[in-house]
Formats: structure tokens, sequence, C-alpha cells
């Protein structure tokens, strides 16, 4: 007698159909070339005005600043796109800003030795976080609210309000916050090679495409086996030892630390993500587009203060762009639905 082996039932799959995809594909070139679009306006029109605008020094500038921003965009788009968001990355930052540069002032520790240490600072207020989120099931909000809050307090306890100066720092650090290879600065150089590196993970591999998975349905994402809360854990860790390398960037770039020096930078974090294409809500979004929106961030601001136009316009335009970002995304949402529907009723 022949024994009927029961087969178990297949686990459905999280797969967009290759319509939904191509739309989606679609929506996000049209809005990272029209970020670059602007910014190529945006330069184009500060020139007419001021031609030093786009001398060497201000565009090795501009490029600069825009790096320690990109590093972070590329980190929150990790949280984003699983329909989480960290509010303490800037905190981040200036914690490991102060603490490595009190760890290595007066000392010859090289950059490998700050580099581990602010990584390793990054990495354990990153866990702290995922864990919360993914395992305890607390809202992101309020877990990375709470913990901005704690950095910050810890920052000023350690700080206690006393500065590091330059010339504390040793010369092989600010060396990586200032030298060049091949006229090249290292800082643009290590924010593009993180940025591309983690979209192509996100691009090639399965586990990188199980972060979209989750945030475009967390439901369908469990039923097909997706370790969500593993992957949630990663987003977090990513973003934290992102956060821990741009505070070590940060001490080499500019040496000089006082208690807190990123504040409110989480808020710039989040607008270069959501107007670089990433939307709020998860499941969507590369890392190239939001590092495009940290650039753009960034030129806005370095716009303004060659106009001698009051700094408190910058947050104003910040606001106005995260507000459009976050009302184009919505309108989109709403139009890929439709079209959907249409498509699917069409072939019913």
């Amino acid at each position: 007698m022949t024994a009927v082996v029961e087969q178990p039932p297949a686990q459905p799959k999280v797969k967009a159909g290759g319509g939904e995809r191509g739309l989606i594909d679609l929506v996000l070139r049209f809005r990272e070339a029209g970020i670059l679009g602007a910014l190529v306006v945006l330069v184009a029109v500060t020139t007419v005005i001021n031609p030093r605008f786009l001398s060497a020094q201000g565009v090795e500038d501009i490029f600069l600043n825009a790096s320690i921003l990109a590093l972070l965009a590329v980190g929150q788009t990790l949280v984003v796109v699983t329909r989480n968001i960290d509010l303490s990355v800037g905190s981040v930052v200036g914690l490991v800003a102060f603490v490595v540069g009190d760890f290595v002032s007066g000392t010859q520790h090289g950059v490998l030795v700050a580099v581990a240490l602010g990584v390793a600072i990054g990495a354990a207020c990153g866990l702290v976080n995922g864990l919360l989120v993914s395992f305890c099931g607390v809202p992101a909000l309020v877990v990375t609210l709470g913990t901005l809050y704690v950095i910050q307090g810890l920052n000023h306890y350690i700080a206690h309000g006393e500065q590091i100066s330059a010339a504390e720092v040793p010369g092989a650090i600010l060396s990586l916050g200032n030298g060049d290879l091949l006229g090249i600065p290292y800082l643009p150089l290590i924010s593009v090679a993180v940025m591309l590196a983690v979209g192509y993970y996100l691009r090639s591999y399965s586990s990188g495409r199980e972060f979209y998975a989750i945030g475009s349905s967390p439901e369908a994402a469990r039923l097909a086996g997706i370790p969500i809360r593993r992957r949630v854990l990663t987003a977090y860790l990513a973003a934290g030892v992102l956060a821990g390398l741009a505070g070590t960037l940060w001490l080499a770039r500019f040496g000089t630390v006082v208690a807190d020096p990123a504040r409110g930078w989480e808020l710039d974090v989040v607008a270069a993500v959501v107007v670089g294409g990433v939307a709020i809500v998860g499941g969507v979004g590369t890392v190239y587009g939001a590092a495009l929106g940290a650039l753009l961030i960034t030129t806005i601001g370095s716009v303004l203060v060659v106009l001698k136009i009051n700094p408190f316009w910058q947050e104003a335009i910040v606001g106005l762009l995260l507000l459009l970002a976050i009302s184009a995304d919505r309108l989109v949402a709403l139009r890929l639905a439709r079209v959907l529907r249409k498509r699917n009723v069409r072939h019913g």
C-alpha cells in the first residue's frame, strides 16, 4: 500500500506586479530627475547673480557639507522604507563627535581607532532603537523621540559645558575631513561609496528587497515568511552605524566640537529622504534620491548665505519642500491606485 504524503501549502510570495513595479520605477526616476533639474536651475540662477558661487572652493564646500547629511540620509532610507523613522540620528552624531573627540584629544590615535569607536557608539544607539521598535513593539516615533532626548542629555552630561578644539585633535583625523584623493575630498568619496554599496544591496539581493516588501505590506511580508523583526532591527542598526560614522566625520571635518553640535539635523535628514522620493509610508524610494535630496537642501543653505538672505528662510524652505514632497507622494499613490484598479478591472 502506497503512502500518500501531503505536501505543505506553498507560502505566498511578496512580489509587485510588473505593471505596478514599472509605474513605481517611472515615478522614482521622474522625482530624482526633478530634484536634479531643480539643483541645476538653483545653481545657474545663483551663479548669474553671484559668479563666485561656482568657484572651486564654493563647490568643494557644498559637497563637503552635503556628504555628512547624505550619509545620514542613506541610513534613514533603510528605516523609512520599512514604515518606520529614526529621529535620534542628529543626537547620535553629536554624541559621537564629542565622545570620539574627547577620547583622541591630546593623543596620537589614528583614523581607524576614531572610526571604530564612533561606529560602535552609533551601533549601540541603533541597536537600542531597533530592539524597542522591532521586538518590543513600541512605535518608532515614540522610541526615537525618547532616545533623542536621552542621548542629548547624556551628551550634555559628558560635555559639562566644555568644547573640543581642533588643536587637540590628531592631524591624521583632521586630514580625513579636509584631505583629498587626486583632488577629490575624502568625505564625498566615502559618502558615494556607502550610497552605491547600500543601493546595490537593496536592488540586487533578496534580503535587501525584503525591506521594501515590509514597507509595502507588512501583513503580506509576514505571510511570505519574511523575518520582519530582524529586518527592522537591521535597518536601525545600519542607520546607527552610519550615524556613528557621520559623527566621526563631523569631528574630522570641523575639529572644534561643542555638546550636541548636530541639534536639529534629524529634521533635515527626514526632509532629505522624503524630498528625495522615499515615501514616508514606506515601501518606495532609493538611497540615490535621498542623497540628491541632501545635496539639494545643502545647496539651498549655501545659496542663502551667498545671497545674504536671512538663514531663517532655509528652515522655512526645507519645511515647504517637506510638505510638497509628502503631498506629491499622496497624490502619486492615489493616482497609481486608480490606474492599477482600472487595469485590474479591464483584465478581470
